[in-house]
Parts: structure tokens; sequence; C-alpha cells
């Protein structure tokens, strides 16, 4: 059947005559007759070319044909001409007709069928385009509707989807709804959107190009960019109705000229990476604040990114007065959150915290739609685990590290609550200790002011934890730097003679190393000895590594480090021009001779889709867990076919695992407060709360020595050996103790031998379900606590960070489960801690495991890093037949 015959079958047909219609009568008709509309932007021809062709009846569902009929059409024929040409002649015309009909039923999942966002019989009637509409996935439809219903209810929302789910062809879509746009530049919209005031659209300069770009791919605005020169003549075309989209940067908004853009009466305003508002004592936040509409919508992936009170400042903006007054919210919703979250909260604290939590998120799903990539496209990909790898530092690092913090400026911060020396009943740091003539750091920021400033001491925390990462990371990053001015190059001078010592010739010097060779050598970088060992591994396999740091001397580092190791490599930092940068990630993704691509974690903006790497290592983490989380998501997206393994290296020992630690917190926070989770309550510290200030607070605790323990691995197993007590109450303890006698399980832990099966995919951890046996593991290593497990790879400690975060849905278990599960309580109590049970059985068959191919359970965990998937089966296969065997032997 030809597409021409095709079109005219897809005809409603209008006169009974019409049916009788020989085929040499619809052929002879015109194209313009048969189709007068102009096909969507999408290739809706090719999809037709593809019914054509594919097209068969014995698939059609049997429901759309009346029983009978179905059971004749299935028994002819499955090619549809001869169906309809030949095999119809002998019917009555009812049947003819009937299957005609038929062709127009379509999949109601599929993309024929339309987005009606307005209500059943309302006119005129809203609904996405059809050019749009069949090219949305199901969540980007239901992100749709969620906007549109706030628009109608005159209010403002937050669209919190994860980075790379689509968010601006979501707003697009939304728009184009709302503005009766159709895709067809000849069709009118029949002049209502006339009556529709402009939308501005506001998000960073970097990616006004990409908003652009998709509103011409994906509509028909009339798209103007507020950004640069020739501002004037933008507002007498709004002021004519000309514009119907204005887009423009944040710092344009926030500078631009007499307040313009808040005289304009928009009717909607977008703001792209929505975050931005989250302080409100910054002046993008108050030149926000007047725009003049109550339709307000914020567009981000990570909603709250350091403190509750994130939360207040921009729901506020998109729904003010939504959740009460700014000290309400603190009071009512902050404080208890908080404190319900410590460690050693009491039972009313937490009870408290629970109410609370159930409360705002209720409020908050009002006006925010967060879904992540797990949820809506996890099954177009293959998952992705988040490892934290803790590498030992060299020798020479905890040597200077140790320099460092006993240098008058640290010590001046530690003890600036001691009473002082002289007598006075006052504070060091309130009398003669505030400041630090003596010091190493503090005369080079107060040269031209001798008695400091109004913040002093407090003015050198920030320098002081600048020095203590770049120790961390590499120690050439300390060492002077010729580029810089002539003073800075004086001052690091002398601070690198301070903190290096005795030690200043086995690195090479207090001058920074120019030599290719000496940049490269991994020797005094711990975070680099084991960055070697797990790149050889995975360049053996065709591998593609993301390579992320946030410093830009480091890059330099790890480039030297590339060229010396001989691997191909792409590089992408602040100082790339904004023109090349989308060609090298073309070049990477399409290259496989391109192995390695080096980047800066802070190199932002659309278009770094790296979907061809499926290793990603972040070198050095940040304060903020938004920017490392991100850096995931360059690869993590739409388009991966591989399974995406993340290694985040930290310096075991060093302020780094405080830094990491902060993390896990402010992810808590925000699981807690955004999606109402239950997570587990590892920390006693209480953020900006001086009187908790516990493990992870305060300046003491920012200058620890941690270099003679585990800090970050100490802390989860003294959760750990709380069990289940702070989830399930103390009612539970003997019961829990009672099962873990009653399968046999030792309350040994598993600190340094283990930390191999953090590397296993969740699949293959749960592949390891044979048998257990009642065996005694050995730990001897678990007692040498700032040891590396493995020499050779460097790595003192490992675990997985979804692991260590809890992703568990509601407000209370035990509640929950008793109004929607048939079994009591108690069952489903002994059921989550049967949760650890399981994990320990599957780490004694790890041991076994490792046994079996007569390898240590390290060299067993690189050995299954580098291992093809075959490899892996194969050897799971092995040992279970050998298991087999052994009761009959």
């Amino acid at each position: 059947m030809s597409l021409s015959s095709f079109k005219e079958i897809l005809k409603p047909c209008s006169h009974p005559q019409s049916q009788s219609l020989s085929q040499s009568q619809s052929q002879s008709q015109t194209s313009e007759t048969l189709n007068p509309r102009k096909p969507p932007k999408s290739s809706l021809s090719q999809q037709l070319l593809r019914l054509e062709d594919d097209y068969d009846y014995n698939s059609f569902p049997s429901t759309l044909l009346p029983t009978k009929q179905f059971k004749q059409i299935s028994q002819r024929s499955p090619r549809p001409d001869v169906v309809i040409e030949g095999e119809f002649e002998d019917d009555d015309d009812k049947f003819k007709q009937d299957a005609r009909r038929s062709f127009q039923v379509f999949d109601p999942t599929g993309p024929y069928e339309p987005l009606l966002l307005s209500k059943s019989g309302h006119i005129p009637l809203v609904q996405v385009p059809a050019s749009i509409n069949c090219r949305l996935l199901e969540h980007q439809r239901e992100g749709v509707k969620f906007l549109y219903n706030l628009y109608k209810k005159n209010c403002g929302g937050i669209l919190g989807d994860d980075m790379g789910l689509g968010k601006t062809i979501q707003a697009i879509a939304f728009l184009s709804a709302v503005y009766e746009k159709d895709g067809d530049t000849t069709s009118p919209s029949k002049g209502k959107e006339e009556k529709k005031g402009p939308t501005l659209i506001i998000c960073p300069s970097s990616v006004i190009q990409n908003w652009e770009s998709e509103f011409s791919k994906w509509s028909t605005f009339n798209v103007v960019i507020y950004h640069g020169t020739n501002r004037d003549m933008i507002f007498e075309k709004i002021e004519s109705h000309g514009v119907e989209i204005l887009i423009t940067s944040f710092d344009t908004f926030r500078i631009n000229e007499k307040n313009l853009l808040q005289l304009i009466n928009w009717e909607i305003v977008i703001v792209d990476e929505a975050h931005r508002l989250k302080n409100e004592k910054s002046k993008l936040y108050e030149a926000c604040l007047g725009i003049k509409t109550r339709k307000r919508y914020g567009l981000t992936g990570t909603i709250m990114q350091n403190k509750i009170m994130e939360l207040f400042n921009l729901f506020d903006w998109v729904v003010p007065g939504g959740l009460g007054s700014r000290e309400h919210f603190r009071d009512y919703y902050e404080d208890p959150l908080k404190h319900g979250q410590r460690s050693s909260a009491p039972e009313r604290f937490v009870e408290i915290a629970q109410e609370r939590k159930q409360h705002l998120v209720s409020v908050l799903h009002k006006y925010l739609l967060r879904r992540t990539k797990e949820e809506t496209i996890g099954h177009l990909m293959m998952g992705k685990e988040d490892n934290v790898v803790f590498c030992a530092m060299s020798e020479v690092q905890k040597r200077v590290y140790r320099r460092m913090l006993q240098i008058p400026d640290i010590e001046c911060l530690i003890n600036k609550d001691v009473p002082c020396s002289c007598g006075s009943p006052l504070k060091q740091v309130e009398c003669c200790k505030r400041t630090v003539p003596n010091g190493v750091i503090w005369p080079y920021l107060h040269k031209d002011n001798p008695d400091g400033c109004d913040s002093c001491p407090y003015c050198l925390v920030l320098p002081c934890l600048t020095k203590l990462q770049q120790i961390s990371n590499h120690l050439e990053l300390i060492k002077p730097n010729s580029k810089d001015e002539p003073d800075k190059q004086k001052k690091d001078l002398v601070f690198a003679s301070k903190v290096f010592g005795s030690d200043i010739d086995v690195v090479g010097g207090y001058t920074q190393n120019e030599s290719f060779l000496g940049l490269s050598d991994v020797e005094h970088c711990g975070k680099m000895r084991a960055l070697e060992n797990l790149m050889s591994s995975w360049i053996l396999h065709d591998d593609k590594i993301l390579l992320f740091s946030y410093s830009v001397r480091m890059l330099d580092i790890l480039e030297k480090f590339l060229i010396r190791k001989g691997y191909s490599f792409s590089r992408l930092d602040g100082s790339t021009p904004t023109g090349m940068r989308q060609s090298l990630v073309d070049d990477f993704n399409s290259s496989p001779s391109k192995q390695v691509f080096l980047i800066s974690t802070r190199a932002g903006g659309l278009g770094l889709n790296l979907v061809s790497a499926n290793r990603v290592v972040i070198f050095d983490p940040n304060w903020n867990p938004a920017h490392d989380l991100q850096a995931q998501d360059r690869s993590f997206r739409f388009g991966q076919k591989r399974h995406v393994v993340v290694f985040r290296l930290l310096a075991a020992g060093s302020l780094e695992e405080l830094v990491y630690s902060r993390q896990l917190y402010k992810q808590q926070l925000s699981n807690i407060a955004v999606s109402g989770k239950l997570e587990k309550r590892y920390f006693e510290g209480v953020q900006d709360c001086k009187e908790f200030q516990g493990e992870l607070f305060g300046i003491s605790n920012l200058f620890r020595d941690l270099s003679d323990k585990l800090f970050t691995s100490e802390i989860i197993q003294s959760y750990d050996k709380q069990g289940t007590k702070q989830e399930h109450g103390h009612g539970h303890e003997h019961e829990h103790e009672q099962e873990r006698e009653s399968e046999g399980i030792s309350d040994e832990k598993h600190i340094l031998s283990d930390f191999g099966m953090c590397f296993l995919p969740p699949q293959a951890r749960g592949a390891f379900s044979v048998a257990s046996e009642n065996s005694k593991s050995c730990n001897e290593e678990s007692n040498k606590r700032t040891a590396p497990v493995n020499q050779e790879l460097g790595i003192v400690y490992a675990h997985r960070n979804e692991d260590i975060i809890s992703h568990e849905h509601g407000y209370d278990v035990r509640q929950e489960v008793g109004t929607t599960q048939s079994f009591p309580t108690k069952k489903h109590v002994g059921e989550k801690g049967n949760v650890s049970l399981r994990r320990e059985r599957k780490l004694k068959q790890f041991r076994l495991l490792a046994s079996f191919m007569g390898m240590q359970v390290v060299e067993f965990s690189k050995w299954f890093l580098s291992a093809s998937f075959a490899e892996r089966e194969q050897a799971l296969r092995n040992y279970k037949r050998r298991k087999e065997k052994m009761p009959q032997t």
C-alpha cells in the first residue's frame, strides 16, 4: 500500500458514499487535498513510512475490532494492501468501515495521544503542540502538567528534576501551550496570545545561547536576548507587543539600568538555576523580589545545597508567604529538623522532627516537583555507583601537614577561647592574641594595616583551609608560582620554608618544580599513586575516564601525569574558549582513541554531556556537595550506554575527611527537608549551633590533627554498633541481638580488609547469593588503622556513598508499614534489622570467593575492577560448581 493510500485511510469519512471510492480515484487526488497540514518538526513522515512497512494485522490489538472480525483478519494475509483491496471485497460495507476506522486507533501511551492541559469541555482547548508532544518523555509530560496546574492557580512553583532530565524542554512545552502555539509559523494563534504579557527568563550567561537555540528548535516564539548592547530597542519592541520571550542573564538583570525590567508586567517569569536565589542578602535576590508577577517558576536540580533556610528563601520568592515568616520557618521547621538529626538527640526531639518533616514535605510538594534519574529514565540506563576512596598521604605529606597545623596562625585560631596569658579575664581572641604579627599568613594579609582588621583573627580561616587542602592534594601547590605577583611569591616562599622544614630537599627545593618528570612523579602524592594504579586497569579494558579537579594548577600537574603515562586526553577549564568547548566534547565522545577528559569542576554550562565516559574521578572534594554531584552527571545522563563508576579521592587523615563528612550532613538534611526521607543519624554536630558543634562544626574541628585515625570510618562504625536502635527505638534492641545470635553472625566489623566489596556494582553484589558458611574471617589488618590496605594501591578505607546515605522514603517506618502491610510491626522491624545481616553474609561470601581465586580480598577487588563481565560470571560459576561437589567428596 502506498503512503498516499495510507493517508487517505486516515482521513475521516464524511459521507457513506465515500466508502465506495475506487483506488484510482483516491490516487488521483493531490497531496494538498490529502494532507493540507504542514508536518510537525519531528519526522512524522518517517513514522508513517515505518508503519507502512511494518504494519501487521496479527499484531493489532484484538480489543479494537469485534472478536469474530479480528479472528477473520488474523487468519488472512498480514499485508495491509492485500487485506484492504482483496479480502474486504466479499464483506459488507459496515465491516469495511470498521476496519478502516481501526487504523485511526493508536496506542494511548504513545506519542499520538494529545497532551491536554485544560479540563474536559474547557474552551479554548489548551494542549501542548503535537510537534513537541511527540518528542516528550513521560516524566516530561508530567512536568508540563505540573507547571500548567500552578499557572491556572495563579501561583509559582519549582521544577526540581535532576540535571539531564530536560527542564528546559518542559518549560518550553509549557509556554507553547499557554501561548497556544501549534508549531507552525504560518498558522497564527488567532491573536489570543496578544492579550498575554511577555515571559521573562533569567539564567546564567553561559546558557543564554542554549535557551535561544532550544526555542528555535521546538517552537515559534518571538525571542529576544537582553544582554549586551542595544537594550533600548528591545523595550520599544516590548511596548509594541513584538516580544513574547525575553532572555537575560543574572548579572544583567541585577544591574539593569533604573530597574526597567521590573517595571514591566510579565505574564510568566522563569529562573533557570534557581538555587542562585538561596541568599536573601544578595542583590540578585532583592532584584528578583521586585518582579511584577505571581507566576514565578524556578528550574533547579539542587533545591537545597548547604542550609535548610535556603529552602525558605527560594520558596518565598516563588510563593511569597507560602511558608510563613522567616522567624516562623526557623523556629517551626529548621531548628527541630537539625536537632532531631543529632546522633544523641532525645527520643522526644526525634519525634518532633518526624512530625515537622512530614508537615514541611506536604507543604513543599504543593509547589515542588522533584524527580531523579533513577525514578524516570533509570530503566534506560545501566546505573551508577558512587565510591568514596580514602587514599593514604605520603610520609612527606603527613609531615608537612602536621607542621602546617603548628604555625602561629592556626594556633591562634585553635586557642581563641582560651583565657589570655596576660592575666586578663578576657579570652585570647578578645585580648592580646587577636592579631598574629609573628604568623606566616597573617602579616601578608595585613601588610597595609599592622593593627589588623575588624574580623581578626577569623580572617585567617579561609587562607589556612586553602593551604591544608593544597597539601592534601599535592605539595607542589604550596610552592611559589612564577606566574604570580612578586609579593605573593615572597609570601608563598616564607610559607613553604616554614612547613617543608627539613624535607625541603626531598620535594625538590622551594621553587615550583618545572621538570616534567618531577611534576608527573607520584611518589610524594598519595592520591596520584592510587589514581595511577586504578587508571592502569581501566585503560587496559577500554574504559573512558573523566578526571575532575577544582584547581587549575592541579589540572596542570595531572596533565603532565597523563602525558608521562602516554594516555590520549582532552582538557577543558575556564580558559577554554566557549566556541571550542562543544567541539572538544564531540571529539571525545566520538573518538575511540581519546581515553581521558581532564576537566575543571567549575566548568559549568550546557553541552558538557560526556556520555562516552564510564569512569569518573573527582580528585578533590568541594564543600558544596552539589558541585561534585553535577560533575558526576556530566557522564551519568540520558544517552549513557554503560555502567558508570565514580571514584571520589580523599586524603585520609586530612581536612578532606571533614569536607566529605559535611557533604554527608548537608545531603542528609536536604533529603529530610525536601523529600521526607529517613536518614541515619551519624553526627553529633548541629549546623549554626555553638552549643552542639560536635565533630563537624567549629574552628577547633577544622584544624584537628586527624592523621592518627580514620575519622569517617570511625563515625560510621560508631553508628553501626548501635544497630537499628536510632530508627526503631530501644525496645527492639534485644530482639535484634537475638536475631544476630540465631543467624550465627559475629559482631566483627569490616573495616579495611573488606573495602573491596564497595567496588562491586549492585547487580554483582546481589549475585553473591550462595549459602554462607560459619567460618571466622581473617581481619589481622583491621587493627592497623593508618596503614594502607594495599601498599601499591595506597587506599586506607573505602565505601559506597549510597550505602552511607539512607534513601528510605517515609516519615515513620513502623507507622507506614502498619497501614500498608498485613503483617505486624514486629516482623517488619526484624526485616529492617536483617539488612545489615544480609550485608555481612555477602561480605563473608566475597571473602570466600576471593580465597577460591587464590587472592587476598583487596587483590581480588582490584581484579574485579579490571575483569570483564564474562570473566566475573565464569568465576562465580566455577565457585558454585565447586561448592556443589564439596559434600560428595
